[in-house]
């Protein structure tokens, strides 16, 4: 133990005129032993002392039958001078051993001790008399000082291996104002027995130390996506929304694509590029009630009437086969995309999936689509019980993407739809400047753009005053009669929905440039403890 080396320490000290080196004086004992003795005199002020630290070469087990036998060039030397007639390049081996015939032979010829015979290209003959093996006299000079003058040395012997750097740690000690041959010990306690006998005014007491730091109390940190997450939902409850449920990662084609007026061909989204399918089970079963046993899926609103009776009140078959009939042969007004409609792609499984924009604009941190299949589902539900409603979820979707620096194959997305009758597009980019206000986003421009589910569609852009530009941050637009009404809403009735990203804000609020250090597996740990508190409004 340390304890057991103060005496030592002090009676070093003791028989010493100045300071002693601990390197010299306990040579044998390791450098953080002896440093618990320093520290225990150091705090009573009976020494004090200065960290030395220097650099110290090893031999390898290579350099150490170096430095005793000679190096693998002077061994090939010698084999070939003892070798009156000369020594056949394939019998070099036997003599002094593979490994020394592979190495010491290059650098003999290097160095010019041996050469090729003039007439036998296979006979090696010595080139001069004597030689100055210099590799074992410098391995030699490093065993016994553990360095060597010349640096260059030192670097060509590292490069091949043959010896090794290890920092060495010595301390330069000398005495303390305090100082005494013995350790006087300090009592940590004024105990009751001190004060009854009256020991306590003889006794020497340790001082507080006001100066040391508490121990660190470990605790869990939230992630700068679920900080952000935390902002956004406080902005949607201030704004009456009501939070949908988002435990289903995989989801039929028919939630996911159909109902959403999204074409069974020519949309980028229903191809396997873009979409992960699900290989076990191929198939779901047609939309259908839940059973009474099944936990409900949609969130209980204390607005609406009782699961059971929106249940019985909506039609999934009537719901299937006007779907349908709006891809196919159109219907409620529309000519439909006049396509033959399949029953088994919209049953296939898949994870759920973005909404995918043309691919000339499509990026998850510029140009995301809202709305997932829960979306979808809640506003069928709606159908039972028509009335202004405001819905919002953040969650996370998935995408056949190519991982890069804006890209992953999973994300989080920010999506919100408002229901009401006689809504209008001036509504909606009314709703989308409050919203984006919140967050401290005022500066706002639309443009025009286009999504199957949603006429009028419209990409939201901001001014970015680090960038000087305009950038993309959101997607939105009204939902098409052939999404709503084949669910059994009424005429008049109005949806608008809107999304982005969650990790776009994420990244500028904590200047992240590549998502890929923000979520996975290359995430810093550090970063998540020590990052900041965030308030979107807030630069």
């Amino acid at each position: 133990m340390a304890s057991d080396h103060t005496a030592d320490v002090l009676s070093a000290l003791a028989n010493s005129d100045g300071p002693i080196l601990t390197a010299e004086a306990f040579p044998e004992l390791p450098s953080t032993i002896i440093k618990s003795s320093l520290d225990r005199l150091g705090s009573r002020e009976m020494l004090s002392y200065k960290t030395l630290e220097r650099e110290e070469y090893l031999l390898t087990k290579e350099a150490e039958g170096i430095a005793a036998e000679g190096s693998h060039e002077a061994k090939v030397f010698e084999a070939v001078r003892n070798a009156v007639d000369g020594l056949k390049i394939s019998d070099l081996q036997s003599i002094v051993g593979k490994e020394s015939a592979k190495v010491g032979q290059g650098k003999a010829f290097a160095s010019k001790w041996v050469k090729k015979d003039d007439k036998d290209k296979n006979l090696l003959r010595a080139a001069t008399d004597n030689i100055t093996d210099t590799t074992q006299e410098q391995l030699q000079e490093i065993l016994k000082t553990k360095s060597h003058s010349d640096s260059r040395v030192l670097s060509d012997l590292k490069k091949r291996k043959l010896i090794t750097p290890q920092k060495v740690i010595a301390f330069e000690v000398s005495k303390g104002p305090k100082y005494a041959r013995e350790l006087v010990i300090q009592e940590t306690d004024l105990t009751a027995d001190m004060l009854a006998s009256g020991a306590w005014k003889t006794v020497k007491l340790k001082p507080y130390n006001f100066k040391a730091l508490g121990a660190p109390t470990p605790s869990g940190a939230l992630h700068p996506l679920m900080k952000v997450r935390h902002e956004f939902r406080q902005i949607f409850f201030e704004m009456s929304f009501t939070e949908m449920p988002t435990n289903n990662f995989v989801e039929s084609g028919f939630w996911n694509f159909d109902a959403l007026f999204v074409p069974q061909k020519q949309h980028p989204a229903r191809d396997q590029q873009d979409t992960f399918f699900i290989s076990d089970p191929l198939r779901a079963e047609r939309p259908r009630p839940p059973n009474p046993d099944e936990p409900s899926r949609l969130l209980s609103d204390p607005t609406s009437q009782s699961s059971n009776d929106v249940s019985k009140k909506l039609d999934y078959e009537k719901y299937w086969k006007d779907i349908r009939a709006v891809h196919q042969d159109g219907a409620f007004g529309s000519i439909g995309y006049r396509y033959p409609w399949k029953e088994d792609e919209s049953l296939k499984l898949v994870l759920r999936t973005v909404k995918t924009p043309p691919p000339s604009t499509r990026s998850q941190l510029t140009s995301l689509q809202h709305t997932t299949a829960t979306s979808t589902q809640m506003l069928h539900q709606l159908a039972a019980d028509p009335r202004p409603a405001r819905y919002f979820s953040i969650d996370r979707v998935f995408r056949n993407e190519t991982v890069d620096a804006t890209h992953l194959a999973e994300f989080h997305q920010v999506e919100g739809v408002i229901a009401d009758f006689d809504l209008s597009l001036g509504g909606l980019i009314g709703f989308m400047e409050v919203f984006y206000g919140k967050m401290g986003i005022h500066d706002l421009r639309f443009k025009p753009a286009y999504n199957p589910y949603t006429e009028p569609s419209l990409e939201i852009f901001s001014y970015h005053q680090g960038l000087k530009k305009w950038v993309e941050i959101g997607n939105s637009g009204m939902f098409r009669p052939e999404m709503l009404l084949p669910m059994g809403l009424p005429e008049g009735f109005r949806v608008f929905g809107f999304g982005l990203s969650l990790e776009r804000p994420t990244m500028i609020k904590y200047k992240v440039n590549n998502i890929r250090e923000l979520l996975g597996h290359k995430v810093d740990l550090g970063f998540v403890q020590s990052n900041a508190a965030v308030r979107l409004e807030k630069d």
